[in-house]
């Protein structure tokens, strides 16, 4: 069975708003406002409208799936990754097809839950998706979980889309997510603002760690939590200080001072919990790509350290 775009958006999870593009179904996780805010930096401007964390997800007996798709951005070369039951049992590198075309999957025998994870850091759209079996919708049952920060909860690094520490936790916890990470982004007041029909059940926030050597940090810092208290006003919030680093551009001293400013300021509210990033990434090369951003190792253990720490918190 082919599905027109509307009959495709009932299945599409992590998004705010999806929009058509030369007849393709693409995915936003911002309202316009925001976006329109994003356009004062183009590289903030794209990332705002790549698919992180964007999911198409149903229940089939199909053994084979598949879309078309175009490709209008790529920021790095990761995957699109398919699940059956929370396995990955298909996929394919952005780096290996053209900029536009079909694609096909195999799946297992049998009924199984779907879940395909669209690439990272690339605006992709899709359209004629391909079901060839029996299908039904899946509704999401787990809180929806506001994640907000820079590159690393984008997912950059990792090259393997279902591997960063966003997607690892949030199949692991259930939860319903809107990814509203960029790639290079900070502690900026001016992008919380309402989004018209969505309020989240909790909010997880990663940065600081692009601003760490900043003289205008902790003021940043400041106002980006009063306008987060503005807008989400008692929301449980969890708060990841920066993971380690250790790239050319670091000043450790200057990135435990970032972190130390975090606890500080979100000590004022009663809804925050902060959680040390140094102990969710084990502080080795091994676990990072480039020094700073984890790798797919480090994607994993990032979010499976996360899953533990919410429980513990009870979050």
């Amino acid at each position: 069975m082919k599905l027109s775009n509307k009959s495709i958006k009932p299945l599409v999870h992590g998004v705010y708003q999806t929009k058509e593009e030369d007849g393709y179904l693409t995915f936003y996780h911002y309202d316009d406002a925001q976006l329109e805010y994003l356009q004062f930096n183009q590289f903030f401007y794209d990332r705002g409208r790549f698919s992180s964390s964007v999911t198409i997800e149903f229940e089939t007996e199909a053994t084979e799936i598949g879309f078309d798709y175009k490709i209008f951005i790529v920021g790095s070369l990761d995957t699109i990754d398919v699940y059956a039951d929370n396995v990955h049992v298909a996929g394919t590198h952005i780096n290996g097809i053209p900029e536009k075309g079909k694609l096909t999957f195999d799946l297992p025998e049998g009924k199984k839950k779907v879940c395909v994870y669209l690439p990272i850091d690339v605006n992709i759209g899709i359209k004629n998706l391909r079901i060839e079996g029996k299908w039904r919708n899946i509704k999401k049952k787990g809180p929806k979980v506001l994640w907000m920060g820079d590159s690393i909860t984008q997912g950059y690094g990792t090259y393997l889309t279902s591997e960063t520490y966003v997607n690892v936790a949030s199949r692991k916890l259930g939860y319903d997510v809107l990814n509203q990470g960029i790639g290079g982004y900070y502690y900026d007041a001016p992008i919380i603002t309402p989004m018209e029909g969505y309020t989240p059940d909790k909010i997880i926030i990663a940065m600081g760690t692009n601003q760490h050597r900043a003289s205008d940090k902790e003021d940043k810092t400041v106002k980006y939590f009063e306008a987060l208290d503005k807008v989400y006003n008692g929301i449980p919030t969890l708060v990841l200080t920066p993971i380690w680093r250790c790239n050319p551009g670091t000043d450790m001293d200057q990135l435990i001072e970032m972190s130390d400013i975090i606890r500080k300021v979100c000590a004022k509210y009663p809804n925050i919990k902060v959680v040390d990033g140094f102990e969710l990434v084990p502080n080795l090369r091994d676990y990072f790509i480039d020094e700073l951003h984890p790798n797919a190792l480090g994607g994993e253990v990032y979010g499976n350290n996360l899953v533990s720490k919410i429980k513990e918190l009870k979050f």
